[in-house]
């Protein structure tokens, strides 16, 4: 199993509608390195879902249901998208600044290539970040 983290504005997608949708394809992403995440996503992997903008905090964890597949918004052709289903919500959410000042996150995307929308985490943040959720 892998595990993910995928951003969104709240105002344009949030964490309740995604509890609320349950399951929803996550599409829209248009940059070649977060594209070539969703492209390595199977069926099983998890994600952080993360609200950016004014918030900037990790609101619970979605699961990948389908694989990467053509997303038709592209009309390029080039870019897909996976579909995520709703799985358990974090009673803490997990606000960046907490994050960037714990030294054991200093290697993430997250902290490192803040614009990123799509990046893997390590199995030990991934504890680490759930444990604090």
């Amino acid at each position: 199993m892998n595990y993910w983290l995928i951003k969104t504005e709240p105002d344009v997608w949030s964490w309740a509608d995604q509890v609320d949708a349950k399951v929803t394809h996550w599409d829209g992403v248009r940059n070649y390195q977060a594209s070539n995440n969703l492209k390595a996503m199977k069926v099983g992997d998890l994600a952080f879902f993360y609200h950016t903008g004014e918030e900037r905090r990790i609101m619970g964890i979605v699961e990948i249901i389908k694989p990467y597949y053509p997303d038709p918004t592209d009309p390029t052709g080039r870019f897909g998208m996976v579909d995520v289903k709703a799985k358990t919500p974090f009673s803490h959410p997990v606000n960046l600044a907490t994050i960037k000042k714990d030294p054991r996150f200093q290697h993430l995307g997250l902290v490192r290539q803040s614009r990123l929308s799509v990046m893997p985490i390590d199995e030990a943040s991934w504890n680490i970040l759930t444990y604090i959720g």
